[in-house]
Protein backbone atom coordinates (compact mmCIF):
# COMPACT_ATOMS: atom_id res chain seq x y z
CA UNK A 1 0.00 0.00 0.00
CA UNK A 2 1.22 3.34 -1.26
CA UNK A 3 1.29 6.35 1.70
CA UNK A 4 1.16 9.92 0.74
CA UNK A 5 3.93 12.18 1.77
CA UNK A 6 3.16 14.18 4.79
CA UNK A 7 3.59 17.72 3.14
CA UNK A 8 2.00 19.81 5.83
CA UNK A 9 4.34 18.36 8.49
CA UNK A 10 7.44 18.50 5.55
CA UNK A 11 6.38 22.07 5.07
CA UNK A 12 6.04 23.09 9.10
CA UNK A 13 9.61 21.87 10.03
CA UNK A 14 10.90 23.39 6.89
CA UNK A 15 9.63 26.61 8.17
CA UNK A 16 11.14 26.21 11.96
CA UNK A 17 14.74 24.96 10.71
CA UNK A 18 15.06 27.69 7.86
CA UNK A 19 15.79 31.19 9.54
CA UNK A 20 13.23 33.24 8.04
CA UNK A 21 10.44 35.49 9.26
CA UNK A 22 7.96 32.53 9.99
CA UNK A 23 10.02 30.02 11.28
CA UNK A 24 10.83 32.87 14.02
CA UNK A 25 7.01 34.03 14.73
CA UNK A 26 6.20 30.10 15.03
CA UNK A 27 9.23 29.60 17.28
CA UNK A 28 8.13 32.77 19.15
CA UNK A 29 4.81 31.59 19.37
CA UNK A 30 5.47 28.38 20.81
CA UNK A 31 7.65 29.54 23.18
CA UNK A 32 5.06 32.33 24.32
CA UNK A 33 2.62 29.21 24.87
CA UNK A 34 5.04 26.83 26.72
CA UNK A 35 5.51 30.04 29.16
CA UNK A 36 1.79 30.53 29.67
CA UNK A 37 1.09 27.13 30.40
CA UNK A 38 4.32 27.04 32.96
CA UNK A 39 3.69 30.10 34.70
CA UNK A 40 -0.30 30.07 34.99
CA UNK A 41 -0.18 27.68 37.84
CA UNK A 42 1.92 29.92 40.07
CA UNK A 43 0.05 33.18 39.22
CA UNK A 44 -3.33 31.71 39.81
CA UNK A 45 -1.70 30.11 43.02
CA UNK A 46 -0.42 34.23 44.11
CA UNK A 47 -3.90 35.31 43.18
CA UNK A 48 -5.49 33.27 45.24
CA UNK A 49 -3.26 33.54 48.23
CA UNK A 50 -3.86 37.14 48.18
CA UNK A 51 -7.54 36.85 48.03
CA UNK A 52 -7.35 34.69 50.87
CA UNK A 53 -5.69 37.55 52.90
CA UNK A 54 -8.20 39.71 51.94
CA UNK A 55 -10.53 37.52 52.90
CA UNK A 56 -9.45 36.87 56.12
CA UNK A 57 -8.96 40.39 56.68
CA UNK A 58 -12.81 41.15 56.46
CA UNK A 59 -13.60 38.34 58.61
CA UNK A 60 -14.71 39.10 62.48
CA UNK A 61 -14.68 37.58 65.37
CA UNK A 62 -17.65 38.06 68.36
CA UNK A 63 -15.96 38.89 71.56
CA UNK A 64 -18.40 37.13 73.47
CA UNK A 65 -18.82 33.55 71.68
CA UNK A 66 -16.00 33.25 69.47
CA UNK A 67 -17.80 32.80 66.34
CA UNK A 68 -17.09 34.16 62.83
CA UNK A 69 -19.08 36.21 60.30
CA UNK A 70 -18.18 37.92 57.08
CA UNK A 71 -19.22 41.83 57.03
CA UNK A 72 -21.68 41.82 59.96
CA UNK A 73 -22.04 44.45 62.86
CA UNK A 74 -24.05 41.90 64.78
CA UNK A 75 -22.64 38.19 65.27
CA UNK A 76 -25.41 35.52 64.50
CA UNK A 77 -24.38 33.14 66.61
CA UNK A 78 -25.09 34.97 70.08
CA UNK A 79 -26.58 38.83 68.57
CA UNK A 80 -23.60 40.38 70.57
CA UNK A 81 -21.81 43.81 68.19
CA UNK A 82 -19.43 42.56 66.86
CA UNK A 83 -16.14 44.87 66.65
CA UNK A 84 -15.20 46.57 63.04
CA UNK A 85 -12.12 45.46 61.54
CA UNK A 86 -11.03 43.40 64.33
CA UNK A 87 -9.84 40.62 61.91
CA UNK A 88 -10.46 37.64 64.25
CA UNK A 89 -8.20 39.53 66.82
CA UNK A 90 -11.05 40.47 68.89
CA UNK A 91 -10.66 37.44 71.42
CA UNK A 92 -7.25 38.81 72.60
CA UNK A 93 -8.51 41.90 74.11
CA UNK A 94 -11.35 39.85 76.21
CA UNK A 95 -10.58 39.63 79.98
CA UNK A 96 -9.13 36.50 81.61
CA UNK A 97 -11.42 34.59 83.60
CA UNK A 98 -8.60 33.87 85.82
CA UNK A 99 -5.07 35.58 85.89
CA UNK A 100 -2.63 32.79 84.51
CA UNK A 101 0.36 34.51 86.30
CA UNK A 102 -1.42 33.73 90.01
CA UNK A 103 -2.82 30.31 88.85
CA UNK A 104 -1.69 27.29 90.29
CA UNK A 105 -1.81 24.00 88.82
CA UNK A 106 -2.23 20.75 90.58
CA UNK A 107 -1.09 17.40 89.53
CA UNK A 108 -1.69 14.49 91.33
CA UNK A 109 0.34 11.26 90.53
CA UNK A 110 -1.66 8.02 90.16
CA UNK A 111 0.25 4.46 90.57
CA UNK A 112 -0.69 2.51 87.70
CA UNK A 113 -0.71 -1.28 88.01
CA UNK A 114 2.04 -3.45 85.91
CA UNK A 115 0.58 -5.37 83.37
CA UNK A 116 0.44 -8.67 83.61
CA UNK A 117 2.57 -10.01 81.11
CA UNK A 118 0.47 -12.49 77.89
CA UNK A 119 0.23 -16.52 78.45
CA UNK A 120 3.54 -18.07 76.59
CA UNK A 121 5.69 -14.78 76.84
CA UNK A 122 9.30 -15.14 78.67
CA UNK A 123 10.30 -12.98 81.40
CA UNK A 124 12.29 -10.68 79.92
CA UNK A 125 11.07 -10.58 76.64
CA UNK A 126 10.13 -7.24 77.10
CA UNK A 127 13.61 -6.13 77.48
CA UNK A 128 15.86 -6.93 80.89
CA UNK A 129 14.16 -4.23 83.45
CA UNK A 130 11.70 -2.36 81.68
CA UNK A 131 8.06 -2.86 81.94
CA UNK A 132 5.11 -2.44 79.62
CA UNK A 133 3.09 0.40 81.20
CA UNK A 134 1.48 1.75 77.82
CA UNK A 135 -1.75 1.72 76.50
CA UNK A 136 -3.58 -2.28 76.13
Amino acid sequence: MNRSIPWPWLLLALLLLLPGPAGRFLLNLLGGLTLTLLLLPLFAGLVGWVGWRILRQRLHTCASCGAVSFGSSVCPACGAPVGEGDGGAAWRDAPLEIDPRNATITIEAVDVPARQAPTGATPGSAGEGSEDTGPP
